[in-house]
């Protein structure tokens, strides 16, 4: 159910975020190991790619089987994505670029079905200034405003597939924000150029191996129901081992990865009739007890992600500390928590007779 004890208004943001400030460093004096930022962070990356690599030498020498490799890998990817999202925010290594950049390869090189991270900095930084509207790519590119279905399921786990199914809509609606005036032609060609380059080379080269690699054992399950088999060319056939350790070690834990942060992200921001600079009524606290396995593979971020759209300077572990004390600030002030009805209104913020 939704929890408001009061409206929440534009007013009420300079309230919340100062109240959580205090909070943040109130924590911070009080752990003193927080002011090793650079630290902190470069450490979780290197012991984050070390699990990876551990996980999948085992999975090669035929200890660790390949579920426990999927979902290991999968929790370790989820850190390295609330890494990125720092990164973005240009929390570690501000004044050493060339660790901040290294870092931000890594990140992107071991999430590789994932945006180019150096362009989704300019998207999130777009999304801070107009989330839930219509040019609130980052968002809706993870199907943020859709109406619930088989269709927006699919799309919540495959940056591909979103693309595929919204092809008309990403060909046609630019031109038609470009005549309500809500972009410019500048932005036009921004969106040209994000549309290009988010996902070449590596994203659509690797998720043209995950569609061939699921394609292949469709097709062969489909054939063996139907009591026959598929004659598939022998250098098809001689890419499949490789290409089967490629999918467990990697790919597959992103999938399962980028499926419960897309479900829990594009759930907990609301679409289409919010206020425009109104951050009380961006995003809600999605901490509802069945969304747990899900939280998992995202660092918490139903619960905590709300937070960072009102003090953007802490990174991921220092929101989880201050999230109890928080969640008393923001349901004080009128944030929702738990408003599952959003999955009924496609994400807005109202019920239709109240827009």
């Amino acid at each position: 159910m939704t929890n408001t004890p009061r409206r929440a208004t534009a007013n009420t943001d300079k309230t919340i975020q100062r109240e959580i400030i205090a909070i943040s460093d109130d924590i911070r004096s009080r752990h003193g190991w927080l002011r090793h930022q650079d630290a902190i962070g470069f450490g979780i990356f290197t012991i984050s790619l070390a699990g990876i690599g551990i996980n999948a030498w085992l999975y090669l020498i035929g200890v660790m089987p390949a579920w426990a490799v999927i979902v290991l890998t999968a929790f370790w990817t989820s850190l390295l994505h609330e890494l990125e999202h720092d990164l973005i925010h240009w929390m570690y290594f501000k004044k050493n670029k060339f660790i901040h950049h290294l870092m931000m390869l890594g990140v992107y090189l071991a999430r590789p079905i994932t945006i180019n991270p150096w362009v989704r900095r300019h998207l999130h930084f777009h999304h801070h200034k107009v989330s839930g509207t219509a040019t609130d790519l980052e968002e809706r590119g993870i199907t943020n405003g859709e109406k619930w279905g088989l269709r927006r399921l699919l799309m919540v786990g495959d940056h591909m597939l979103a693309v595929y199914l919204r092809a008309r809509a990403y060909l046609t609606e630019p031109h038609r924000l470009l005549k309500k005036g809500v972009i410019d032609k500048q932005d036009l060609k921004n969106l040209r150029l994000i549309s290009l380059f988010s996902y070449i080379p590596v994203g659509s080269t690797v998720y043209l191996i995950w569609h061939g690699y699921v394609i292949y054992h469709l097709a062969n399950g489909v054939a063996w129901l139907a009591g026959g088999s598929i004659p598939w060319p022998v250098w098809i056939e001689a890419q499949m081992p490789w290409i089967h350790i490629f999918v467990v070690t990697l790919i597959a834990p992103n999938v399962l990865r980028t499926f419960c942060l897309h479900f829990i992200s594009s759930n907990m921001h609301y679409y289409g009739d919010n206020e425009p600079g109104n951050v009380a009524q961006q995003c809600q606290v999605l901490n509802v007890w069945w969304l747990l396995p899900l939280q998992a593979f995202c660092f918490n971020f139903g619960s905590t992600h709300a937070i960072h759209h009102f003090v953007v300077r802490d990174p991921f572990y220092v929101r989880q500390m201050t999230a109890k004390r928080a969640h008393e600030v923001l349901r004080r002030n009128g944030i929702r928590f738990n408003d599952l009805g959003t999955f009924r209104r496609a994400n807005r913020y109202h019920e239709p007779a109240e827009a």
